[in-house]
């Protein structure tokens, strides 16, 4: 009797992917991270042009953080139902149908003619890029191993400030060659290009055979229970996780005032034109998403025998970012301004690694989706939203300048929701080792809530 191939084997031969397996995965995360960059490409490529709009419509500063932030608005009112909705309909779909919504949404943009159809189409941008985030990082954790997953997460949240550096960069370089018009539509059509190649490459199908390959045990232990899904209400009734949410939200805050608002602040405190100004704030947008990398790395590497201390490293995040920021933004021009205002946008975003290890940590394998999906909710809402559009509403009070000068204090705020969750941070791993046992350790009303999901 001869032997029996082996299910994934007969699987990858059927599809098609057998030898190139181990290519695959790879395959996925450079689209998805291609999405990602479109995603943010075509968010941020508004501040490239926010001079020449504010000089053409006549516009605010509150105007102009308006069409800022309504996009971040529609992704933290959005990430979660939508994330919870592509787990039911499919990743896959939900991926392409989202990037072909924000794509023709910012096709709308490049043709707007006033301030009312541009805010319009920037929150169809919105409802499109809602749920990417969420749903693309589950993709792509899906078909690897999960001993690599914390730096894939590092490398794919980092996407987003490469891709405003890339949207700032080329869209304020295109709206001073041709019209600040081409620069939407260009981020437009990168973005279907790469629509087109994800819906060739990426099934359903294909992402289930790697995940297999991946993570054999963890197929097993996604169906240990008899099928059973921890309650959705556990996301929100674990202390630790919400100060995580909390914390890592606000961190958020003045790193999204950076994104936004850095080019104008060259463009009228360094007298630089938009397309320098662009260039010149890419820059420090890419210090932003380097330290998001090189953070968790350091994370990963001084919590390797204590997970707690990855509580600790975020606080240290926030602490370096609130002094270099507050002394950088009080200086007057010149380099020492530029290497504090440096410093501070490398580490201003860093303690988005660590917050979302704790919130992986300390919820149940059968929502984990979900609770990242949460997570990007609190980072819109208090951060990537919040930021850009209160700044805006204080610069018409009092400059730009002097708003921007208050915005590092938030980081106080954060780092004491993160000296919090880490105070809870045992009961909060107590509480999971609990939920892990099964439907039998699960009260009457968590039971319900189970059977209703």
């Amino acid at each position: 009797m001869g032997l029996q191939a082996p299910a994934t084997s007969r699987v990858d031969t059927a599809l098609g992917i057998g030898g190139r397996r181990k290519f695959y995965p790879w395959i996925v995360f450079a689209l998805a991270f291609g999405l990602l960059l479109s995603d943010y490409m075509s968010r941020q490529v508004l501040s490239a042009v926010f001079p020449i709009l504010k000089a053409d419509w006549d516009l605010s500063d509150s105007h102009l953080a308006s069409l800022s932030s309504v996009v971040a608005l529609m992704v933290g009112l959005l990430t979660f139902p939508l994330s919870l909705l592509a787990d039911r309909w499919g990743r896959v779909k939900s991926l392409i149908l989202m990037a072909v919504l924000w794509s023709a949404a910012t096709l709308l943009c490049a043709i707007a003619q006033t301030y009312e159809q541009m805010l319009g189409a920037r929150f169809l941008v919105g409802v499109g890029e809602a749920a990417y985030g969420s749903v693309g990082i589950a993709v792509v954790l899906s078909v690897f191993a999960p001993r690599v997953h914390a730096a894939l997460a590092g490398a794919f949240m980092a996407g987003g400030s490469f891709g405003s550096v890339i949207g700032v960069a080329i869209g304020g370089f295109i709206a001073v060659q041709f019209s600040w018009r081409w620069s939407f539509a260009a981020m437009a059509i990168f973005g279907l290009i790469l629509v087109a190649l994800f819906r060739a490459l990426v099934t359903e199908k294909k992402l289930a055979a790697c995940a297999v390959e991946a993570a054999p045990d963890a197929a097993g232990e996604a169906v240990r229970h008899d099928g059973f899904r921890a309650p959705v209400s556990s996301l929100f009734t674990n202390p630790a996780v919400l100060f995580a949410y909390i914390g890592g939200g606000l961190q958020m805050f003045t790193a999204a005032v950076l994104l936004a608002w850095l080019p104008s602040f060259f463009n009228r405190y360094y007298d630089l034109a938009p397309d320098k100004a662009g260039v010149t704030a890419s820059v420090f947008v890419l210090l932003v998403g380097s330290g998001m990398v090189v953070c968790g790395f350091i994370t990963d590497r001084f919590s390797r025998d204590d997970s707690a201390r990855k509580w600790t490293t975020a606080i240290v995040y926030c602490a370096i970012s609130l002094v270099t920021l507050s002394i950088g933004l009080r200086l007057g021009t010149g380099t020492a301004q530029l290497v504090l205002l440096g410093i501070g946008a490398f580490f201003s975003a860093g303690s988005s690694g660590p917050t979302a290890a704790m919130v992986a940590n300390l919820t149940h394998h059968s929502i984990r989706a979900s609770a990242m999906g949460t997570l990007t909710v609190a980072n819109n809402l208090l951060g990537l939203a919040l930021g850009p559009f209160v700044v805006g509403i204080l610069a018409d009070h009092l400059g730009l300048l002097g708003a921007l000068q208050l915005s590092p204090f938030v980081y106080v705020v954060a780092a004491l929701a993160l000296i919090a969750g880490k105070r809870a941070y045992p009961a909060g791993m107590r509480r999971l080792a609990t939920l892990q046992k099964g439907p039998e350790s699960l009260s009457a009303t968590e039971v319900t809530d189970v059977r209703s999901s």
